[in-house]
């Protein structure tokens, strides 16, 4: 009887087990910046202010609904948040200036995307998707802080992408 090589026995498993639970690793990627590259100007709030193409790998097969929160976690003062989607149908792409989902408030007060528009320096900006096992019903003022309550207990993955803004700057 052949031996086989325990790595070999254990990625077998963990792929059995992967596709038995729907627990692949999802990826947040973009075909216009590339992870903790510099976000294109037509993105920000110096160019159309549109959200840009994201692309969505290893979504979850139990998945209902996704959910999507950009923020800026070098803003003076505060973690800033310039876009909040939820109920976002199961999807590989979201579209460049698209509405996903249902908006929630950012922290300009208005239901959609804010693009990157730092008061000085390079700042950098957090787009984190959410794989959840329901659609979420959420009434009233939805804003960052709602969102990330109501989805305590229904995140089956999540992934990140980062991008770079410096105003003025023609990367």
């Amino acid at each position: 009887m052949r031996k086989i090589p325990l790595v070999i026995l254990f990625s077998f498993l963990w792929m059995c087990a992967t596709v038995a639970y729907g627990r692949a690793e999802m990826k947040l990627t973009s075909p216009d910046f590339v992870h903790n590259g510099y976000l294109p100007a037509q993105f920000s709030c110096e160019g159309q202010d549109v959200n840009p193409v994201l692309v969505i790998e290893g979504v979850p097969p139990r998945a209902q609904s996704l959910a999507l929160i950009m923020d800026d976690p070098d803003a003076p003062g505060r973690t800033w948040v310039h876009w909040v989607v939820y109920n976002i149908e199961v999807t590989g792409r979201i579209e460049k200036n698209s509405v996903p989902g249902q908006q929630g408030l950012n922290d300009s007060g208005r239901k959609v995307y804010h693009g990157p528009c730092p008061p000085s320096g390079t700042h950098r900006y957090f787009f984190k998707v959410f794989a959840l096992d329901t659609k979420l019903n959420l009434s009233g003022t939805v804003d960052k802080q709602v969102l990330e309550r109501s989805m305590q207990g229904h995140i089956l993955d999540s992934a990140e992408l980062i991008g770079l803004y410096k105003r003025g700057a023609r990367l």
